[in-house]
């Protein structure tokens, strides 16, 4: 019976993870990205999975984002790439990380593609962001992200400020305690204003990754009084229906588009990020389906 309940919701979870993840292939995550350029987005492009302790694995991923550098080229796609330093190495070392991530900048920095380096559970922060500045040295268009469930965030966003870093701010999807983190909506939320204003007061070159639209609307205020080079960044198949209203207001926008077959821990760390995210993929739903 445990079996029949898990296959049964693995089921419901798949429907609902179609909309936001492009599909299982290379390919149709290529044709999610030309979709969103032809809706006047960029799109950034994931290959899901993380927490790979297999040095065969983290190789074939590293191949993997290689090959889809030269399909973004190749296809002409507005885009880059966003990874994790968990499925490229850092669950084996530091090492590892580095050198993979550094074959695949290079690579994308010799086609123009952006990289981001997400952000995973607080236990990788430090090595995260060890990784990124000594990146960052040698590659210009490198990004990293920062999480503002995190009580650390703040002194590590002045840290990065400091060092010109391009920064993408996002809520957090990770499970963390309450010494290392804020627990309810509320003061997520507010951590969230509080660290996005000071980018815009002092960053440059950074995105407001967010679906919530108190906090679109505050970036917009924001962006008023503050003229800087900045992005709305929204997973593929949430927020469809402001996405283009945004375009159309001349603002930067960018489509995170994962893909892959190891989809279901993804799915389910994106429910659990914000229960409002099956509102907001509902609410997306009906208005693509609309006659």
């Amino acid at each position: 019976m445990k079996k029949q309940e898990s296959t049964l919701i693995e089921k419901v979870l798949f429907k609902i993870a179609k909309q936001w993840i492009a599909g299982d292939t290379m390919d149709d995550a290529l044709k999610s990205a030309r979709q969103a350029n032809e809706n006047g987005m960029s799109a950034i492009l994931n290959k899901l999975g993380e927490h790979m302790t297999s040095k065969q694995k983290v190789d074939q991923t590293v191949s993997d984002y290689l090959t889809l550098v030269s399909n973004l080229r190749k296809s002409k796609i507005t885009g880059g790439l966003s990874i994790k330093p968990t499925q490229v190495g850092l669950a084996i070392s530091s090492k590892e990380c580095l050198g993979n991530l550094d074959t695949i900048i290079e690579k994308a920095l010799q086609f123009q593609s952006f990289v981001w380096i997400d952000m995973e559970s607080s236990e990788f922060t430090d090595d995260t962001l060890k990784i990124y500045l000594s990146l960052f040295e040698k590659y210009e268009r490198l990004g990293v992200v920062i999480q503002a469930n995190l009580k650390r965030t703040q002194s590590d966003l002045d840290m990065l400020l400091k060092k010109g870093a391009k920064i993408r701010l996002v809520k957090g999807a990770y499970h963390e305690n309450s010494k290392n983190a804020h627990r309810t909506r509320h003061a997520v939320d507010e951590n969230y204003r509080k660290l996005m204003s000071v980018l815009f007061e002092q960053g440059n070159e950074f995105a407001i990754a967010t679906h919530d639209s108190k906090l679109i609307d505050l970036a917009i205020n924001l962006s008023k009084k503050h003229e800087r080079k900045f992005e709305f960044q929204m997973l593929k198949g949430i927020r469809d229906e402001l996405k283009p209203i945004l375009v159309k207001s001349g603002f930067a926008v960018s489509e995170y588009i994962p893909y892959g077959t190891n989809w279901l821990p993804y799915s389910i760390r994106r429910l659990k990020e914000r229960k409002r995210n099956i509102l907001l993929l509902g609410s997306s739903f009906i208005h693509s389906h609309r006659v």
